[in-house]
């Protein structure tokens, strides 16, 4: 339901790279870069979803990461839930009511406040069935090194954030079907050539 997606912008908290004077641009990997969201179903159970397939790109500046930034594009197309019926209605009239092929999430930074040498909160923009509200990106640097497989410089980081479905029109159901949706971001990228 909710991409965020973002998102993702978070990986921007790097002090850990002082060695680098210019900052550095890195692409996502889609291919391991996915949002996963949760909301509570009735009281009953825990419902899950997840969205693969994030593109984006961020700027680390290193020596001063309050400067990074971050750019990202979550298609709603590689949205899955438990059951392809519920992959059906969510692209209904009760929800985003369009064809799920070309319907994106965005996220755009807007501020960057490190918390620690590998931690940041990440403000910005999240844009979702045509809303677009701030959100904030509790982020954590998993790695930023040589890719084992590549050797290509890259970063890895995960982010997490609560948004209000209601708040994106998206609220049909609630309370019944809990409001508040969990997001949990991973995202992988390598240095952009």
């Amino acid at each position: 339901m909710k991409p965020i997606l973002a998102p993702v912008a978070a990986i921007t908290l790097l002090g850990a790279t002082a060695a680098m004077a210019e900052p550095v641009v890195y692409d996502f990997d889609p291919s391991h870069s996915q949002v996963v969201f949760e909301y509570n179903h009735m009281g009953f159970s825990t419902s899950t979803g997840i969205i693969n397939g994030i593109t984006g790109k961020l700027t680390l500046d290193a020596e001063n990461p309050a400067n990074s930034s971050v750019e990202a594009t979550i298609p709603l197309s590689g949205l899955r839930t438990v059951s392809e019926e519920l992959d059906k209605h969510l692209f209904g009239p009760d929800f985003f009511n369009t064809d799920a092929s070309g319907a994106v999430a965005t996220f755009k930074s807007t501020n960057v406040a490190p918390d620690d040498d590998d931690e940041a909160k990440v403000t910005g923009d999240l844009t979702l069935n045509g809303v677009t509200k701030q959100v904030v990106l509790d982020v954590d640097l998993n790695l930023l090194a040589a890719h084992p497989m590549t050797g290509k410089q890259a970063v890895g980081f995960d982010a997490e954030t609560e948004i209000r479905r209601s708040e994106f029109n998206l609220g049909k159901f609630a309370p019944a079907v809990e409001d508040e949706v969990e997001i949990k971001i991973t995202v992988e990228a390598v240095k952009a050539e």
